[in-house]
């Protein structure tokens, strides 16, 4: 029988978890991939908060206090343009979330006739609170029962993972 033949009556054509001469088997990085996808959604199952609906913020307010947070204080027209969105449409939502307690406004110290809206200690809280998708509390309990070394390596793990995954990827970098 030729080598070919050989060859093609092992595989089949499709991904049998066979990686000798198969391109399309599975690889050493593939199966870690695969290991950390089903980890991370037990973790997500044993870990997300269950303290009822993890936002109670329609989109557009929390579109406003993300941009807040990160741009600083701004006056309604300058977080209208920065958010594409008509000056009234800001100033309502605005004015929704100020009575909320989450925003306020303030003079401009450098500009007494400009008035700056910015996020109250609540509005920091509420989007603090709004972007927690894990208990920090089930975590702290976990985290307490590991040894303070097998803690650091799990975080630089992760860390070194999500940085890796915002750079671009470099062949010359992988391991032999």
């Amino acid at each position: 029988m030729p080598a070919t033949a050989r060859w093609s009556s092992r595989f089949i054509g499709i991904d049998d978890g066979s990686t000798g001469g198969n391109p399309g088997g599975v690889t050493d990085a593939r199966a870690r991939a695969e290991r950390f996808a089903d980890l991370f959604r037990a973790t997500y199952l044993t870990f997300h908060r269950r303290d009822g609906p993890r936002s109670q913020l329609p989109g557009a307010s929390r579109a406003v206090l993300e941009h807040l947070a990160l741009a600083g204080p701004l006056t309604v027209g300058e977080a209208a343009a920065h958010m594409s969105r008509a000056q009234s449409v800001i100033s309502e939502i605005v004015t929704h979330l100020e009575r909320q307690g989450l925003l306020e406004r303030e003079d401009d110290p450098a500009d007494r006739r400009r008035t700056l809206i910015w996020l109250t200690a609540q509005g920091h809280e509420a989007l603090r609170r709004d972007r927690e998708v894990l208990s920090v509390d089930m975590l702290a309990s976990a985290m307490a029962r590991l040894p303070p070394d097998q803690a650091d390596e799990l975080m630089a793990g992760l860390r070194t993972l999500v940085d890796l995954a915002a750079r671009p990827h470099d062949p010359g970098n992988d391991p032999i």
